[in-house]
C-alpha cells in the first residue's frame, strides 16, 4: 500500500514538473529581446536621447566598410562648400569598385558627388571630397576622428574616407579603421536628429535617383538608391550599406515612427552570398523597440521631488525675528524624452543647497535635478532663486531698532 502511495506521489511530481516546462515563458529572463540575428555585432539606440536599447557584442570593435560615408557626407555638407568645384586627383581616380569612374583632372560639383556618395557609394567620390575639404585623405581623416570624439566615439578610428579596410601605425601603435555597432549608430543619430546639416542629409540619403553631369558639361551620370530599408518600413527615413571583405555586410538606417526615432547599426552581418541577412535584421530591432519601448518626457515628474523653497540667514524682512524663505523654480528648456520599457522608471533627485546666505540674487541657479533610468543620468535641470534677498546691513538694523525702541516708548 505504501508503495502505491509513493508511485503516485512521484507520478503528480512528474506531472507537475514536465507541466512547467513545457511554459517557458513564464520564466523570467530576456524572452523578449532579439533572438538569432546574424551579425556579429549590432545596436538598437534611441534617437531622441541617444540610449542604447539593445547590443549585441555592441562594444566591440570591427570593420565598419563604406557605412562610413555618413561620416564623409555630414562633414561635407557642415563645410558649406556645395557649390564648390572639386577635382579629381590620380589617387581618387585609382579607387577600385564600386566607383564613378572619375579621370584624374575631371571637375565635379561637391554637391553633385554627395549624391554619387550616399546613393551608389562611388569610392573615388568620397576621395575627391574629402581631398577637397580636408586638403588631402589624411587631413580628411583628422577631421573625421575630431568629430568622432566630439560625438563621444571613442572606439572609432578613421583612416579612409569610403571604409576600404586600411591599417596605420599612429606613435608606435597599429591602428585600424574600424567602429563599434553602438558608436555607429551614434554617428547616424548625430547625422539625422542633432547635426545642424541634418535636413541636407535626410534629403540625399531619402533621394531614389539623382542625374548629374561633370562640371564643364561633357559627361552624365546617373544613380539609384540602394537603400532597400526605405522602402521595407514605414517610416524609414535614411540608412547606408557597406562590404568589404574584412568588414562583411555592415548597415546602419534609421526610423521614426509613433513619435520614436530608432537607429540600427550591424557589423559583420553575413559574407557573400548573404547579401539579405542585413535586412532581416534590422527589421527585427526595429520592430522590437517600436513594440516594446515607448515615449516618455522628463517634464512629467513632479516638482515635489525638490524643495519648492529653502530657507535664507542674514535677509532683510519686514519683521526681525521672521524666518526667511526663498522660492525655487525649474528652469525649464527644450522638452526632452526618452523610449522606456514597460517596468522601466525615470528617477529623479535633487542635487544642491539646502539653505542660503544673503545676498541672493534673482535667478541664482542654487542645484539641479537629475533625471536617472539604470543608475545613468540622462537629463539635468537647472533650480534656480524666483527672487532675491538683500543681506542684513547697519541702516537696516539701525531701523528695526528704532521701530521696536518706538514701540516701546508708547507703551
Amino acid at each position: 500500500m505504501k508503495k502505491n502511495k509513493w508511485k503516485k506521489i512521484l507520478s503528480l511530481f512528474l506531472a507537475f514538473y514536465i507541466s512547467m516546462s513545457a511554459f517557458p515563458v513564464l520564466v523570467a529572463g530576456k524572452g523578449d529581446e532579439p533572438e538569432n540575428l546574424y551579425a556579429l555585432s549590432a545596436a538598437l539606440i534611441d534617437g531622441e536621447s541617444g540610449r542604447v536599447l539593445y547590443e549585441k557584442n555592441g562594444e566591440e570593435k570591427r570593420p565598419m566598410a563604406s557605412t562610413t560615408k555618413i561620416m564623409t557626407c555630414i562633414l561635407t555638407l557642415e563645410s558649406g562648400c556645395l557649390e564648390e568645384i572639386a577635382e579629381a586627383s590620380e589617387k581618387a581616380a585609382r579607387m577600385p569598385k564600386v566607383h564613378l569612374g572619375a579621370s584624374v583632372g575631371e571637375k565635379f560639383y561637391v554637391k553633385d558627388l554627395l549624391y554619387s556618395l550616399m546613393l551608389e557609394s562611388h569610392n573615388d567620390s568620397a576621395v575627391i571630397l574629402a581631398e577637397h575639404v580636408g586638403g588631402s585623405v589624411e587631413g580628411f581623416a583628422e577631421k573625421m576622428n575630431e568629430k568622432a570624439r566630439e560625438i563621444g566615439c571613442e572606439d572609432t578610428w578613421f583612416i579612409t574616407p569610403n571604409g576600404l579596410d586600411a591599417k596605420e601605425e599612429r606613435e608606435g601603435e597599429e591602428k585600424v579603421h574600424e567602429t563599434t555597432a553602438e558608436n555607429l549608430a551614434q554617428i547616424m543619430r548625430y547625422c539625422v536628429c542633432l547635426s545642424p546639416a541634418r535636413e541636407e542629409f535626410l534629403k540625399i540619403t531619402q533621394t531614389p535617383s539623382y542625374r548629374f553631369s561633370d562640371a564643364d558639361g561633357k559627361r552624365e551620370f546617373s544613380c539609384q538608391n540602394h537603400n532597400a530599408f526605405l522602402s521595407m518600413m514605414e517610416g524609414a527615413i535614411s540608412g547606408k550599406t557597406g562590404f568589404t571583405a574584412q568588414a562583411g555586410y555592415c548597415y546602419v538606417g534609421a526610423l521614426q515612427r509613433d513619435g520614436k526615432t530608432l537607429i540600427v547599426a550591424l557589423l559583420g552581418c553575413g559574407w557573400p552570398n548573404n547579401k539579405g541577412y542585413k535586412w532581416s535584421d534590422t527589421r527585427k530591432l526595429m520592430e522590437y523597440g517600436l513594440n516594446e519601448y515607448s515615449l516618455h518626457s522628463f517634464d512629467e515628474i513632479e516638482f515635489s521631488k525638490c524643495p519648492k523653497e529653502i530657507p535664507v540667514k542674514n535677509a532683510k524682512n519686514k519683521e526681525l525675528d521672521k524666518n526667511s524663505k526663498i522660492s525655487l523654480v525649474r528652469e525649464k528648456g527644450e522638452e526632452k524624452k526618452i523610449l522606456l520599457k514597460e517596468g522601466e522608471e525615470i528617477e529623479v533627485s535633487y542635487h544642491g543647497k539646502k539653505k542660503l546666505t544673503a545676498p541672493v540674487k534673482k535667478g541664482e541657479k542654487i542645484g539641479e535635478l537629475r533625471y536617472k533610468v539604470d543608475g545613468e543620468v540622462w537629463y539635468t535641470e537647472d533650480i534656480l532663486t524666483a527672487e532675491g534677498k538683500k543681506k542684513i546691513d547697519f541702516p537696516w538694523c539701525f531701523e528695526q531698532v528704532v521701530k521696536r525702541y518706538g514701540n516701546v516708548e508708547k507703551n
